[in-house]
C-alpha cells in the first residue's frame, strides 16, 4: 500500500514537472504589434531623398521590444500598391522620379500559426492574414 502511494506521488510530481517545463501553446512568444519610425517624414529633408525606416516589434514575453525587427517592407498610396516609392528589404526608402504626395510605408512580420496558409495580399504586398503590420508616412516633393 505504501509503495502504491509512493509511486502515485512520484508519477504526479514527474507529470507536473514535465508539463511546467515544456510549457503550452498559449504561452508561446507572439508578436503583438509592429511600429515604424520615423512615423512621418519628408524626403526633401534627407540626403539624396533616401530615408531609413526602422521597424520595432512588441512581443508578449521578454524581450518585449525588438529593434530593429527583421520585417518585410512595402509601399502603398490610397490603400493600393504603388511604384512611386521604392523600399529595400532593409527599410531604405526613396521617392521615384516625379513622385509627388504622401505614401504609406508598411512593415510586417507573419505570425506562424500551426501550418495555417494564407494567400490573400494586402496593399503593401503583405499576407492578408496572420500578418502584424505597422505603418509610417513618407512625403515626396
Amino acid at each position: 500500500m505504501r509503495l502504491a502511494y509512493f509511486l502515485s506521488v512520484i508519477s504526479f510530481g514527474t507529470l507536473t514537472f514535465l508539463t511546467l517545463a515544456c510549457g503550452n501553446s498559449s504561452s508561446q512568444r507572439e508578436l503583438q504589434t509592429v511600429s515604424v519610425s520615423p512615423a512621418s517624414v519628408d524626403a526633401k529633408n534627407y540626403p539624396s531623398g533616401q530615408v531609413q525606416f526602422t521597424a520595432t516589434g512588441t512581443y508578449n514575453t521578454s524581450p518585449i521590444t525588438v529593434t530593429p525587427l527583421q520585417a518585410s517592407w512595402g509601399v502603398a498610396q490610397n490603400n493600393a500598391p504603388t511604384t512611386g516609392v521604392s523600399i529595400s528589404s532593409g527599410g531604405l526608402a526613396q521617392c521615384a522620379s516625379g513622385a509627388v504626395g504622401t505614401y504609406s510605408i508598411g512593415a510586417w512580420d507573419v505570425m506562424h500559426t500551426n501550418g495555417a496558409t494564407c494567400t490573400l495580399i494586402g496593399p503593401y504586398g503583405e499576407p492578408g492574414c496572420n500578418a502584424v503590420l505597422g505603418t509610417g508616412q513618407l512625403t515626396c516633393p
